[in-house]
C-alpha cells in the first residue's frame, strides 16, 4: 500500500526514481536510432514481443472484464506506442519530441475530471495551460517548424495515453507487470501485422540494420518495458504517485543530452523556455493531483 507520509525519500527510493528517468530518456533516445534504420510500427512490434518473453509468466487469471480491461490495453499499447514510434520517425529534433510526451501529465488531470468527476483545481488548471503554452511556444521556433507534425503525433500519442491511465483507475486492481504483459500481448501482434501490411521493404531493411539498432529495441522491450515498470511498481506501493512524478519530468534532459550529442538537435533559447513552461506546468499538475483524495488503488504504467 502506498506510503502517505511527507517522511524523505530513502536512498533506495531516489535510486528507483533516478534510475526511471534514466531508463526512459535513454529509451527515448533509442527509438529515434531505431526509427532512423527500422520501419517504426516493426521497431514497436519487436519491441513488446521482446517484452513478453518475459511478461508472459504474469499473464494469469483472473482478469478485468474484457469488455472494458480490452479497449485500455489496445488504447496504451498498439495505439500508443505506434503513435510514439510514427512521432520517433517523424522527428528532427528528439528533445522537442520528448517534451511533447509529456503532455499526458495535464491531459490525464483533464480526462480525470471529465470521466471519473474528480476534481480541477485551479493550480491544475493553470498548470495545464502554462505545459501547452509552452508546447506551442517551443512549435512556433524557426528551428521547430521542421517538427511540427511530429509534436502533432506526440500530442495525440500523449491522449491516448492519458486516456488509458484513467480508465486503468476504473478498472479492478491489477498487478502491474500484468498489465503490461497483456499490452504486450496485444501490441506486439497488432503491430507487427501493421508493419508487415503497410510498411514497405521489411526484411531488406531488418538485414541492413546493424548491432546498435537491434540491440536498441532489445533495450526499450527489456529495460524499459521491464526494468522502469518493475521500479516504478515498487515506487507507487510505498508513495503517492504524487511525491514522486514530478521528478520523472527530467526525463526530456536526458533525452536532450543524447539528441545535442548524437542527432545534431539544436538547442535555442526558445526551445529551453517552452520546454521549461511546459515541464514546469506537469509539474504543478502533477503537484496539485498530490492534494487530491488517492483513496483509489493505483496501477503505474509505463511511460515511453
Amino acid at each position: 500500500m502506498a506510503r502517505t507520509s511527507d517522511s524523505p525519500f530513502s536512498l533506495a527510493e531516489w535510486a528507483a526514481i533516478w534510475s526511471v528517468v534514466v531508463i526512459w530518456g535513454v529509451n527515448n533516445a533509442a527509438g529515434k536510432l531505431a526509427t532512423a534504420v527500422l520501419p517504426p510500427l516493426l521497431v514497436g512490434g519487436v519491441r513488446f514481443a521482446v517484452a513478453l518473453l518475459f511478461l508472459f509468466p504474469f499473464i494469469r487469471r483472473p482478469f478485468p472484464d474484457w469488455r472494458t480491461f480490452l479497449p485500455v490495453v489496445i488504447i496504451v499499447g498498439p495505439l500508443h506506442f505506434g503513435l510514439v514510434y510514427w512521432g520517433f520517425a517523424l522527428a528532427h529534433n528528439l528533445s522537442l519530441f520528448s517534451v511533447s510526451l509529456q503532455l499526458w501529465i495535464p491531459l490525464s488531470a483533464l480526462f480525470s475530471w471529465v470521466i471519473l468527476r474528480e476534481a480541477m483545481p485551479r493550480a491544475a488548471l493553470a498548470g495545464m495551460a502554462l505545459a501547452f503554452v509552452g508546447v506551442a511556444f517551443m512549435t512556433l521556433d524557426p528551428k521547430a517548424s521542421a517538427d511540427v507534425d511530429a509534436v502533432l503525433v506526440g500530442l495525440v500519442a500523449s491522449t491516448f495515453w492519458a486516456l488509458g491511465t484513467v480508465l486503468v483507475r476504473r478498472l479492478p486492481p491489477v498487478r502491474a507487470l500484468k498489465v503490461q504483459g497483456c499490452v504486450s500481448l496485444v501490441a506486439a501482434p497488432t503491430l507487427l501485422a501493421l508493419a508487415f501490411l503497410t510498411e514497405p521493404h521489411l526484411v531488406e531493411k531488418s538485414k541492413a540494420a546493424g548491432l546498435l539498432v537491434w540491440s536498441s529495441v532489445v533495450y526499450a522491450g527489456l529495460v524499459s518495458s521491464v526494468g522502469a515498470t518493475v521500479a516504478l511498481f515498487w515506487l507507487v506501493q510505498r508513495r503517492e504517485a504524487g511525491r514522486f512524478t514530478p521528478y520523472l519530468l527530467t526525463t526530456p534532459l536526458v533525452s536532450s543530452l543524447f539528441g545535442v550529442t548524437m542527432f545534431g538537435d539544436q538547442i535555442t533559447p526558445r526551445l529551453i523556455a517552452g520546454a521549461a513552461a511546459t515541464l514546469g506546468g506537469g509539474a504543478i499538475v502533477a503537484l496539485a493531483d498530490r492534494k487530491r483524495s488517492s483513496s483509489q488503488a493505483i496501477v503505474e504504467l509505463e511511460s515511453p
